[in-house]
Parts: C-alpha cells; sequence; structure tokens
C-alpha cells in the first residue's frame, strides 16, 4: 500500500513538473472556422427581382443594422417593437438573472482574491468539573472573549483567478444569451404584426369570394327553377359555395391565435391584442444587409455565446489541473479574554495567534486526475459545439437568403398574374354595363381576380417575413451585451 502511495506520490511530482513549464489549461480561443465566399449553394444576386414596384439590395460586407425594423417605415410596427421590448417578461427575468450573476461573480472574486476578516465575541457561564484529590473543586466560572480573525490563501496556481475566469466566461455568455432573446423578440413582433396583418387581408379577400360564390349558387338555383340549369350544375355551385365559406373559420381562428401571441410577446394579456396594421403600408426595406462570413462570428450572439463557453470550459481546465499543486493559507486573529470584564480588558488579557498550512494533494484515489480528465472532456465538447453552432449560423443565413430571393421570385409572378387578372375583371365588369355579357361572367373572372390576389398577399407577406428572418440572421443589435471576462 505504501508502495502504491509513493508512485502516485512521485507520479503528482512528475506532473506538476510538466505543468510548471506550460500552461495549466487550453488558451480558450475558438478554433478556427472554415471562411466560405458566399452562404449558400448558389451565390446571391446582388439584388432580388422587381417585384410590386420594389427590388432589394443585398448589401454585402455591410454592418447590422441597429433597430431595424424602422425600415418597414410603419410607425405603428415600431411602437410594438419598443412596447415588446420594454415589457416582455421573459426579457425582464433574464435580465435580473444577468444582474444577479454579475453580482456572484463580483462576490465570488472577492471571496477568492481578497482576505477575509471577521469579528466575533462570546460571553458563557460554565461549570467545570474538579477531579477529585487532583484538582480544585467543581467551580462556576464565566467566559468573556472578544477577537478580530483574518485568514487568506494563496492563489499560487492559480486556481482562484482559473475560477473567476470561467465564471466570467459563463456571465458573458448568459449576457450574449440576453441579447440573442432581444434580437429573437423583435423578430417575432415583427413577423406576428406582419402575419397579422396579412391574415386579415386574407379574410376580406376570402369574405369577397364567400359572396361571389354565394351569389353564383343563387343565380344557379334560379337557372335551375327556370330550367336553363341542370339541378347537378346547381349542386356543384352550391357545394363550391359551402366549401369556401368553411375555410374562413379556420382562417380567422389563425388569425386571432396570431394576434393573441403576439399580445403575450408585448406583455398583455390576450383580450388587449394590438389592432392590425395596414398590410398594404408597409414598405419593403431596399437595402439588407449580408454580413460576410468571417464577421458573422463577432456579429451573432449565438455564437458569441458559444465561444464564451469554450473559455469557460477552458478555464476550468485550469482550475482542475491547480487542485493538483500544493495550497498556502495564512490565518492570524488578536483579541480580549478573561473569566470577567476587567480582566479581559485587561493587558492581561490579550490573546492572539498566527499561523500557516500548506497542503499537498498525495493521494486521493484518482480523483483529482478524472476531474482534470473531465474538465478536458468539457471543453473538447464545447470546442465542437462552437463548431456546430457555427455551421449552423451559416445555414441560417444561407436558408433565409434563398428564402427570400425565391419568395420575391414567386411574388413579382404572382402579381403579374394578378394585375393580369384584375384588368380582366375590369374589362369583363366594362361589358356587364353594356349588357354585353350576362353578370356570372363578370363574377367569374373577379374570382379570379380574388383568388390571384390571396396569392400575392401570401407571397408579400412572405417576403416581408423573410426580410425581417434575414435581418435577424446577421447578428442585428438591440442591446449591447456588455462582457465582464477581461475586465474582471
Amino acid at each position: 500500500m505504501m508502495k502504491t502511495v509513493a508512485s502516485r506520490a512521485a507520479g503528482l511530482a512528475t506532473l506538476a513538473l510538466t505543468f510548471s513549464a506550460c500552461s495549466f489549461g487550453p488558451s480558450g480561443n475558438p478554433p478556427a472556422m472554415p471562411q466560405p465566399e458566399h452562404y449558400g449553394a448558389i451565390a446571391q444576386p446582388e439584388r432580388t427581382v422587381t417585384a410590386q414596384g420594389a427590388s432589394q439590395r443585398f448589401v454585402t460586407g455591410a454592418k447590422p443594422v441597429p433597430e431595424w425594423w424602422k425600415r418597414y417605415r410603419s410607425d405603428g410596427l415600431d411602437a410594438l417593437v419598443d412596447e415588446g421590448l420594454r415589457n416582455s417578461p421573459n426579457l425582464a427575468a433574464a435580465d435580473k438573472s444577468l444582474a444577479a450573476a454579475r453580482e456572484q461573480l463580483k462576490a465570488q472574486i472577492g471571496s477568492s482574491l481578497l482576505p477575509s476578516i471577521d469579528a466575533g465575541a462570546q460571553t458563557s457561564r460554565q461549570r467545570g468539573l474538579g477531579v477529585p484529590d487532583f484538582g480544585p473543586p467543581t467551580a462556576l466560572y464565566n467566559l468573556f472573549v472578544g477577537q478580530i480573525q483574518a485568514q487568506y490563501t494563496f492563489d499560487l496556481f492559480g486556481a482562484a483567478r482559473y475560477e473567476n475566469a470561467s465564471l466570467a466566461a459563463q456571465v458573458d455568455q448568459q449576457s450574449f444569451q440576453l441579447d440573442a432573446a432581444r434580437r429573437a423578440l423583435a423578430a417575432n413582433i415583427v413577423t406576428g404584426a406582419i402575419g397579422a396583418a396579412a391574415l386579415r387581408a386574407e379574410i376580406d379577400t376570402t369574405e369577397r369570394l364567400v359572396a361571389l360564390a354565394d351569389d353564383d349558387a343563387r343565380d344557379a338555383r334560379r337557372r335551375y327553377e327556370l330550367g336553363s340549369a341542370s339541378r347537378s350544375e346547381a349542386l356543384n355551385v352550391e357545394q363550391n359555395a359551402a366549401s369556401l365559406a368553411a375555410s374562413l373559420p379556420g382562417l380567422r381562428a389563425q388569425w386571432l391565435a396570431t394576434r393573441h401571441a403576439l399580445a403575450v410577446l408585448l406583455g398583455r394579456t390576450p383580450d388587449q391584442a394590438p389592432d392590425d396594421l395596414d398590410f398594404a403600408s408597409l414598405a419593403v426595406p431596399e437595402d439588407v444587409p449580408v454580413v460576410v462570413p468571417s464577421e458573422l462570428l463577432a456579429t451573432r450572439p449565438d455564437i458569441r455565446a458559444a465561444d464564451a463557453a469554450v473559455k469557460a470550459a477552458a478555464a476550468q481546465v485550469g482550475v482542475a489541473t491547480a487542485q493538483l499543486f500544493p495550497s498556502l493559507s495564512l490565518s492570524a486573529s488578536m483579541g480580549k479574554g478573561g473569566f470577567s470584564w476587567p480582566t479581559a480588558l485587561s493587558g492581561a488579557g490579550a490573546l492572539w495567534s498566527i499561523g500557516a498550512s500548506l497542503s499537498q494533494p498525495i493521494f486521493h484515489g484518482g480523483a483529482l486526475l478524472a476531474q482534470r480528465r473531465a474538465a478536458l472532456d468539457t471543453y473538447d465538447a464545447a470546442v465542437l459545439q462552437y463548431k456546430q453552432t457555427v455551421l449552423a449560423a451559416f445555414q441560417n443565413v444561407a436558408n433565409t437568403l434563398a428564402a427570400l430571393e425565391q419568395d420575391t421570385q414567386a411574388l413579382a409572378s404572382s402579381d403579374t398574374a394578378s394585375r393580369a387578372s384584375q384588368g380582366a375583371f375590369d374589362d369583363a365588369a366594362a361589358r356587364v354595363r353594356l349588357g354585353a355579357i350576362p353578370p356570372r361572367a363578370a363574377r367569374a373572372s373577379e374570382q379570379q381576380y380574388r383568388n390571384a390576389q390571396l396569392n400575392t398577399i401570401r407571397y408579400a407577406s412572405a417576403r416581408l417575413s423573410d426580410t425581417a428572418s434575414l435581418f435577424q440572421a446577421m447578428g442585428s443589435p438591440v442591446g449591447v451585451a456588455q462582457t465582464v471576462s477581461k475586465s474582471e
């Protein structure tokens, strides 16, 4: 047994000499990542196609835009985002949690790097037992003691500094996560307001389609009664009208659910949902920043949070390594004591002590080395998670760019079809007024126009929402994340 302990002690001594010549842990710098020339499989164009009279320009190399939602040029939308950022309980709770974490960091730094000084006083009445034939008889006496005690542990090998660095990096990580939550909230409010406004426009258009279908059904029944239409034709028209009417409740339910969700994002109860924005008044941001991949690592808070996690894990390796080395502590105390107040306060009652303790781990059943190996594995996992976060960010940007480009192309085609069908409807309505064609022909033309209008609303909503998603994917700042790892 003694031989085993001696061999382990020798091994720890050799390990200590090895670590003394190098760093106690990894540097904590994030790993190098590939820098693609462009995000997607196909490079994004300089600008999108023109749809509804607007073309969006991708400004490659531009910086993220603060308060990007103001580029929609809607005072109502600006007010909703400002209200949500101000009143969201989730953001407020996260902000308080971050403040608490910063205070905990200050407490740990103060307790680990500075000496502790405590004052104490004690008064008691005691009964001492005498030993027959060897000591005084049983006695009652009072004891008065007052002391000031100080203790300090030297951070010889940086265990406390590494622990503080790890906690500071964790606070940074929490700060970046709060910034990501702010960005997500702003984007969700924008997309929610756009979605609610678009659904309201879809409902209005669908209600008009239902009204036209009901007119067709009534006209078919009259023609059937007059013998100019078959019963099968009349029933088919009625079936189409009923099927179209059946789509309205689901659409209204989706619209109400979107409004309720938006109200909660704003910190309101669902019954206080805001009024819908005017969908037609929402402007498409003309210039959209596209941060280059190398800069994206510094603008997206999710990547910066993963970087902070790497730094925290690296510092924990340093902590686990430093625990293999000796620890030196000093303690001192001074005070007064005695069996009565006059004695305690006199020179005869002076008390003092000073001491030092040095400890070196020798045998802990392999626990310290296992803890260091675990810290190294945790660091490796944090590095891999950082890589995955960066790749997912590149994918997010690539998908958003592709969706914006493709939805804009679909909007351009849909808008062309909508304008053509509107022209056909206007011509049909004019011919009805002249008596050249029956009214049901104009209704059929208007139905084609309204259906094309529905598609246009959906694609226009998708383009507006895709733009918001792209602003978010670029890491557009909403709040400034304050880091503490370097300052502390």
